[in-house]
């Protein structure tokens, strides 16, 4: 069984934010952002999921289109990489 998470490089304060202060980081463990340093975060695909459930004007939210699936801080957009393991 192949284990999937998306990575985005985000800054390291949006990375702590994310990690730390995010609605989605005051979910269980396994529905969390989680800051993998150097800027970077990691979602399950739990965490993914609960992502997708946060509204347009919530930091954190997620979209999936032509542009690829992307992690929303403010106004700005960053890439979600599927890394498999």
């Amino acid at each position: 069984m192949r284990n999937q998470s998306w990575v985005a490089e985000v800054g390291p304060e949006n990375a702590h934010w994310l990690a730390t202060e995010s609605r989605t980081a005051r979910l269980a463990r396994e529905y969390r952002p989680r800051d993998l340093g150097e800027g970077r975060i990691e979602l399950s695909a739990l965490a993914l999921g609960a992502s997708r459930e946060l509204g347009e004007e919530e930091d954190g939210y997620i979209t999936d289109d032509a542009e690829g699936l992307r992690v929303w801080i403010g106004d700005d957009a960053f890439e979600l990489v599927l890394i498999e393991s």
